[in-house]
């Protein structure tokens, strides 16, 4: 498996599940600081400018998906700036690794409310992200949690979420008691990354309650 963004609160839950699924042999991180996990399976690769990743040549074959989990919050940041991140970061990735096997397994991660007609510009852009995606893999998924709830000692590295999360932790069981279909945790959306990898899903774009 391939991780981008695997410091980050989604890739850090999807890293774990990696580590510890018994039928993952190998798992590249491609990031920008190192994640601070060590484990015989991990190898990290750095990477100063995610829009091009030409200086990772030969270090992306053999692999059967990846997992593309970097991201940031729009709050602040103006259409082009959010579309660097959200959109050539992750369409460079797509572009060197769509060569390297048709059975590849790409999976991006979006969010609720991702519409390619929505007047909100980070909806725009993702949408754009995941339609091109999609059509470049034929086992491109688009993944769109909604609300979530952080496990096993993740943490968001965006400060509002880390400490939004906080206040309002002890709710969480309620609200998935009454909106289960908006709530997830960041195992589930690993376990269900691998679930995609391993044998498909029959829909592109995974809602929450997919992960499920």
């Amino acid at each position: 498996m391939i991780v981008f963004g695997a410091t980050g609160m989604v890739g850090q839950g999807v890293l774990r599940e990696c580590l510890l699924a018994p039928d993952v042999t190998g798992v590249l991180v491609v990031t920008r600081s190192p994640t601070g996990v060590e484990h015989p399976k991990l190898r990290e690769v750095t990477l100063d400018d995610f829009a091009d990743l030409s200086p990772l040549a030969g270090e992306l074959t053999g692999y059967d998906a990846c997992f593309y989990c970097l991201g940031v919050s729009s709050v602040g940041m103006d259409e082009a700036a959010y579309t660097r991140v959200s959109y050539d970061f992750p369409m460079a990735a797509a572009r060197a690794l769509a060569p390297l096997g048709e059975d590849l397994t790409f999976v991006y991660v979006s969010g609720e409310g991702t519409d390619a007609d929505s007047r909100l510009m980070w909806s725009r852009v993702k949408a754009r992200t995941e339609r091109e995606i999609m059509a470049m893999f034929r086992n491109g998924f688009a993944f769109r949690p909604g609300f979530i709830q952080p496990t096993h000692g993740v943490r968001a590295r965006t400060g509002w979420y880390d400490t939004a999360y906080t206040v309002i932790a002890p709710l969480v069981p309620l609200i998935r008691r009454v909106a289960p279909r908006y709530v997830t945790t960041t195992d589930e959306v690993g376990r269900a990354m691998l679930r995609a990898a391993r044998g498909g899903y029959p829909k592109r774009i995974v809602t929450t309650a997919d992960m499920h």
